[in-house]
């Protein structure tokens, strides 16, 4: 359950009012003559009540900004106080299905404490499907356990300084298959500690549980689930045993009347005696191959999961309390030598674009916890308002693409909505369709220097772009619709843009261009070395149908509009020669075409 605390409203300098002027401090008796002083008297009142309407017209702004961040201050603690009682309701309601012995209420309770459990090593699978037998008060659950491969083939490696090399000792294969034994048999105690732990309403009577791993059966050559280990124990004979004390392959198999296989090395199977599909309910699953909804998951489920990526990329990780947390959901530490340190990381089950504002907050977090770095996770994606503000600070942004793509190279599980893997889904602003549009133009982009440049391009009505996701720069590769999409560049070109100007929106009449430095790569350059410059118009089959020349690059700017496409009409496009150039970079130029960037 989570606390109903929230940080207090704090207005900072907008709780002071402006100070009003005394007219006593505006008196003067200057003045030799009655009509002198006369004069000087309603030069000082004309001064008071100068400063008196500047410092009314302060005060009332103040009392505008003060009463605005009140409303934003409201709104943010309604939504947080929202998010806090749903998951207490949910968390209620999980409890009471479980004192009602709800079979799904059931085995969702244990599953999260199996997940919860900080005792399993970093790459030990946690996959789980599970049933309750609400009868016998009997938990039914298959488990996943570690392959052979979890021991190393090496036992020891000593340097062998006249060879100059590192000298291995293999492990005998005995000793590897006594040691796998024995890593399943704790692994099955393990998990029988830990349901019976969590049982505080004393829901459980027994558990049977059954260890597989993902294999081929040697007999059949088939994939699937193969069966190394099995138990059924009651509360009462497992309560009488001194974990710490035993051997825990001939507890299993001795006090426990458990099956452990003689060779797992070699997948040779173990009957269970009892499988959660037998039981007769619904039968739920956790991890397996039916992976989870990111959007659906529980705020706490998904920060957890968020803390298992990073410890799975090798740091160290924990979620933050939900109090007095500074907006952190989770504290990592690189423990890498120079580029590590600590992270604080934000997480945002969002599914629409996270707003630059919540940038803005973790660069503020960031500075105040004095970390190396700061990262925000999403389910959703971000607008070039975030990336144009975390660019050149120590800020890296995880769209919800990125997330799932990191969740599957480490080993973890996840999906965004109910079409699977992101390559599964509809192209969103978080899942791009990658296929190029049927009719198309590639805008292919070169000029001569070193300087480095990011080539980027605007969908706009007149002077605004259309949204946030119809700007295609480095951190956003395509449109929404596909229509615009960068592409890798194909020499003599330096940069690449595909437009289907059939496919562009119909509210859209123009297609504008952009040119700015790279600050990463060229923190300290400006366009004083973009000579030279055009931009060749080539069709799908990479055939130049024309060459449009455009304005070299001047000194000190460091941004600049090549040119755009406007829509005549007829329907065609004619492209008109840009040339404004500007010294504030990208974040300069993109406000001007109304992105906001905070």
């Amino acid at each position: 359950m989570r606390p109903e605390e929230l940080q207090p409203f704090a207005p900072g300098p907008l709780a002071q009012p402006v100070p009003m002027p005394d007219f006593n401090q505006y008196q003067t008796h200057s003045g030799w003559t009655a009509s002198r002083r006369a004069q000087a008297q309603a030069e000082a009142r004309a001064r008071f009540e100068r400063d008196w309407q500047a410092a009314q017209a302060a005060e009332a702004h103040r009392q505008q900004q003060l009463a605005s961040y009140q409303r934003e201050y409201q709104q943010w603690a309604d939504s947080q106080l929202a998010e806090v009682r749903a998951h207490n309701a949910g968390v209620a309601a999980v409890v009471e299905g479980v004192r009602r012995r709800d079979p799904d209420a059931v085995v969702e309770y244990f599953s999260a404490a199996l997940y919860a459990s900080t005792a399993w090593p970093e790459g030990f699978p946690r996959q789980v499907a599970a049933a309750y037998d609400p009868a016998a008060r009997q938990l039914v659950l298959d488990w996943e356990l570690p392959a052979f491969g979890i021991v190393p083939e090496v036992k020891s490696v000593r340097y062998m300084s006249g060879t100059d090399q590192d000298k291995e000792t293999p492990r005998p294969v005995g000793q590897r298959r006594a040691l796998y034994r024995e890593v399943l048999a704790q692994c099955m105690l393990l998990v029988l500690h830990e349901l019976f732990a969590a049982d505080e309403l004393g829901t459980l009577e027994s558990v049977t549980l059954n260890g597989f791993v993902d294999g081929h059966d040697p007999t059949t050559g088939r994939p699937g689930n193969i069966f190394l280990a099995t138990v059924m124990a009651s509360r009462s004979s497992f309560r009488d045993l001194h974990l710490a004390q035993v051997d825990a392959g001939s507890c299993l198999a001795d006090a426990l009347r458990g099956q452990l296989s003689t060779r797992p090395d070699q997948l040779t199977p173990v009957r269970p005696s009892r499988r959660p599909q037998d039981v007769g309910n619904r039968v739920v699953a956790h991890g397996s191959d039916d992976e989870p909804d990111l959007y659906g998951m529980d705020p706490v489920a998904f920060e957890d999961l968020v803390a298992d990526l990073f410890r799975a990329m090798g740091m160290q990780a924990v979620t933050t309390q939900r109090s007095n947390d500074g907006g952190v959901d989770v504290d990592a530490l690189d423990p890498t030598p120079i580029r590590g340190g600590k992270i604080v990381v934000q997480v945002k089950r969002y599914r629409n674009t996270v707003p630059p504002t919540a940038v803005r907050d973790l660069y503020g977090t960031v500075q105040d916890a004095g970390a190396n770095k700061g990262v925000l996770v999403t389910t959703s994606g971000f607008g070039p308002g975030s990336h144009t503000f975390a660019n050149g600070k120590p800020l890296e942004l995880i769209s919800g693409a990125e997330l799932v793509d990191l969740l599957h190279r480490h080993g973890l599980r996840g999906r965004l909505g109910e079409g699977g893997r992101q390559a599964a889904a509809q192209p969103t602003p978080s899942s791009r369709d990658t296929r190029l549009p049927d009719d198309y133009n590639v805008l292919g982009m070169s000029w001569t220097g070193s300087v480095a440049l990011d080539v980027c391009a605007l969908v706009c009505r007149g002077n605004r772009v259309l949204s946030d996701d119809h700007f295609v720069f480095f951190n956003n590769p395509q449109t929404p619709d596909g229509s615009v999409r960068a592409l890798p560049a194909a020499a003599p070109d330096k940069a690449a843009i595909c437009v289907s100007f059939d496919g562009l929106p119909a509210t859209a009449d123009r297609f504008v261009l952009v040119a700015a430095i790279d600050p990463e790569v060229n923190p300290d350059a400006d366009l004083s070395g973009f000579t030279d410059a055009c931009i060749r118009l080539l069709d799908p089959g990479m055939v130049e149908l024309g060459r449009l020349e455009v304005s070299d690059g001047r000194p000190h700017e460091t941004a600049l509009v090549l040119g755009s496409f406007r829509r005549r009409s007829n329907g065609d496009w004619d492209f008109v020669l840009g040339g404004k150039g500007y010294t504030g970079g990208l974040e300069e130029l993109v406000q001007d075409f109304g992105i906001v960037v905070e």
